[in-house]
């Protein structure tokens, strides 16, 4: 459910920030609701774009996405291209798999697929136990904007 912008308030950002036991920074008020506001997941330099006119420096960025995201608000997305991408969590659970993300091999966009459903059974016996537990599934291909450009 995609929500409107006028819901990410200061007193909203706030509240969160307070409710995971962190102090409520001008500059963790302003990520939070511009990661809230981005509805997909953004990478430090785009956050730090957002921001700029705000007097935010990168650093004082990368620190809160660091501790956002180690408080367990906000997801780190390590999608294989060497770019980190962040967005905020809308669970509960701190290693819960939210939903799927799509990025296209072509112009490097990542799209959320909380649309669809993702079904995935692995097989019994020990090769179940030995993946382990997953917390993303990316699924990689061509945008309909790098499609229609062809």
């Amino acid at each position: 459910m995609k929500s409107t912008a006028n819901e990410y308030t200061v007193a909203w950002a706030k509240g969160v920030l307070k409710n995971a036991g962190l102090r409520s920074t001008a500059a963790r008020v302003a990520v939070m609701q511009q990661l809230a506001a981005a509805h997909r997941p953004v990478t430090h330099a785009e956050v730090v774009d957002f921001l700029k006119d705000f007097g935010f420096d990168q650093s004082t960025v990368f620190r809160c996405l660091q501790e956002l995201s180690e408080s367990g608000l906000v997801n780190r997305l390590d999608l294989g291209d060497q770019t980190r991408r962040f967005e905020l969590r809308t669970g509960t659970g701190h290693d819960e798999l939210e939903h799927p993300h799509f990025m296209c091999v072509d112009c490097g966009k990542v799209s959320c697929l909380e649309d669809f459903t993702f079904n995935l059974n692995p097989s019994r016996g020990p090769r179940r136990t030995q993946l382990g537990e997953i917390t993303e599934v990316l699924l990689k291909g061509h945008c309909g904007n790098c499609v229609a450009g062809r």
